[in-house]
């Protein structure tokens, strides 16, 4: 049985936008293990219902909890919207989304309190970004806007691409309109984007990473329960998928800036 501190950190994601959250995680905390789900069988859930989300994500959870998990982390911002608040009624283990942490930076940073939101469609209509951010500043407004198309930009690799700007020329121009000094990237993928987004948003408005602001609330929950790993052996992650594991393989390579050595297929159930 390992101690406490020991045991890894469990994250998982519809897919792999949710390397992002890990690449952070470990870039903060390079001591932590990690064992990370993608739900590659069933992705997107910026599509599916809200019971179909929640049903996923306690299946992700369970997965992790094989692997004797300390803390999960849902890397994936639909799933936070639907399914966090039922996770941590169910799971006796912290749990933490992605949308919290996001919407404190940007509360924390505008000054105009005028904030814009992009998010796949479930995300938006969960209005999860809204309530978070006006229950931490009441007089907020926010401006969100769903962009389906920048998740397979990011994962065609078309990063810099001329049709990337354009397509995110066509989304974000109502959002620049309504003079918002701050955007948050509301899905995992996004951050991969930040140049054409910045771009494009102009020099006067602060984008927000979510997976960097969820990267620092992992750190300060595990000071405040003392349940930091300190080892002299490296931590050793684990990447676990629900379907092709070599097509995850290849593509983590983009999000994580290294190769993988190995990824394993595993059930639900």
């Amino acid at each position: 049985m390992l101690q406490e501190r020991d045991r890894p950190i469990g994250v998982f994601d519809s897919g792999i936008g949710g390397l992002t959250v890990v690449q952070e995680i470990t870039r903060l905390l390079p001591n932590e293990r990690i064992v990370y789900f993608g739900d590659t069988a069933r992705v997107p859930y910026g599509t599916k219902s809200k019971e179909s989300v929640i049903r996923f994500s306690k299946d992700n959870a369970n997965v992790l909890l094989k692997y004797d998990v300390k803390v999960i982390v849902i890397a994936c911002n639909t799933s936070t919207s639907w399914a966090l608040n039922v996770l941590k009624r169910e799971y006796a283990m912290p749990v933490i989304g992605v949308i919290e942490p996001g919407s404190r930076c940007a509360v924390q940073t505008t000054r105009k309190k005028r904030v814009g939101v992009i998010a796949t469609q479930s995300t938006v209509a969960s209005g999860k970004y809204v309530k978070t951010i006006q229950r931490f500043l009441k007089t907020a407004r926010v401006f969100q806007k769903s962009c389906p198309l920048f998740v397979p930009l990011v994962e065609e690799g078309w990063l810099d691409h001329k049709v990337t700007e354009n397509v995110a020329l066509e989304y974000l121009t109502d959002l620049k309109k309504n003079d918002i000094d701050v955007l948050i990237l509301g899905c995992t993928h996004y951050p991969l984007l930040k140049p054409v987004l910045q771009k494009v948003m102009g020099k006067n408005v602060t984008l927000v990473d979510s997976a960097t602001e969820t990267a620092r609330e992992v750190k300060s929950l595990l000071e405040r329960e003392n349940l930091l790993r300190y080892s002299r052996h490296p931590a050793h992650h684990e990447f676990l998928v629900s379907d092709e594991p070599e097509h995850f393989r290849a593509m983590a390579k983009r999000f994580l800036g290294h190769d993988l050595p190995h990824v394993r297929r595993v059930d639900h159930v």
